[in-house]
């Protein structure tokens, strides 16, 4: 693995910590799947002046796709982070974090049953591995500390939204794009806020929300989640699993609530504890085991990079 790749991969976890920190900031002042919207118009907005030209040169590949591009689009833009920040309102970054840790049993399983990928034992071991220390960075080290989890209405919404997110990763490698990163990164980001429409309506007529007030907080907010977890985290998604096996990137997410407690750190001043550092050897012990052993440079047709 090159420091590319490596960068790749490690990037969006870290960027995914601190958007479930500013979500958590943003229950209660901003309706969830309105956050989500307002987060990826802004995205949207940033990438088309750099982009623009590139859509209209790729119009007939876009129209070729698009069944493919709608279908990314609804899972990947409008289901994952809605349900993630619908799940911050009613539950708490320990138990979101440690539901998300599930993604790999979920992408295992779904390329299982979904495209009949085999499921080895490596694979296996290494998603029960990082599993194991995430949960015992959750649980504080300590057993005991089981009982005061209690998953709650939020948990099942994070849960969806782990399905949602290793879905779309088997689909950005099961139905590689013919499309740059940057064209391919838009179109999908406008078929999620075209699906997210009707949602955003049943969401300010039925959800009992108070109106949005747009202040310094909500424009920070937007900005920040719009831009860094969005573009940049998902460009080196997109990256990272076209060249590399959909299995690796996904436990490379397990490192999300690790920088989480990292931020925790910097930003409140909360002293690292032993547990943490257990808890880190176990998830990268479980990343390098689930790693194929000779892992194939993805073909052409297969990235979505230029």
């Amino acid at each position: 693995m090159n420091g590319r790749l490596f960068l790749a991969l490690l990037l969006p976890p870290f960027l995914w910590g601190s958007n479930a920190i500013v979500g958590k900031m943003a229950a209660g002042h901003i309706p969830p799947v309105t956050l989500n919207t307002l987060r990826w118009t802004m995205a949207l907005v940033v990438l088309l002046p750099f982009v623009a030209r590139r859509v209209a040169r790729h119009r007939e590949v876009l129209r070729a796709e698009w069944r493919d591009l709608v279908v990314a689009g609804f899972w990947g833009i409008t289901c994952y982070n809605a349900l993630q920040y619908l799940a911050l309102t009613t539950s708490n970054p320990i138990n979101t974090s440690l539901i998300g840790s599930s993604a790999p049993v979920f992408i295992l399983l779904l390329g299982r049953l979904l495209f009949g990928a085999p499921i080895g034992m490596r694979s296996a071991c290494g998603a029960a591995l990082s599993v194991i220390g995430v949960a015992w960075v959750m649980l504080g080290g300590r057993l005991g500390g089981l009982d005061a989890i209690h998953f709650v209405r939020g948990d099942l919404f994070m849960l969806a939204g782990t399905f949602a997110w290793s879905l779309y990763t088997w689909l950005l490698k099961r139905r590689p794009s013919r499309l740059p990163t940057d064209v391919l990164m838009s179109a999908h980001i406008a078929a999620g806020l075209a699906w997210s429409l009707p949602f955003v309506l049943a969401e300010h007529a039925w959800g009992g929300y108070a109106p949005i007030v747009f202040d310094w907080k909500t424009a920070a907010i937007v900005c920040y989640i719009g831009i860094f977890p969005s573009l940049v985290a998902f460009f080196c998604w997109q990256t990272a699993v076209a060249r590399t096996s959909p299995q690796l990137p996904i436990f490379f997410m397990n490192l999300t609530p690790i920088f989480t407690v990292l931020l925790s750190v910097l930003m409140l001043g909360v002293a690292p504890q032993p547990y943490h550092a257990v808890g880190l050897v176990l998830i990268l012990a479980g990343i390098l085991l689930a790693r194929p052993r000779a892992a194939r440079p993805a073909s052409a047709a297969a990235s979505p990079a230029e």
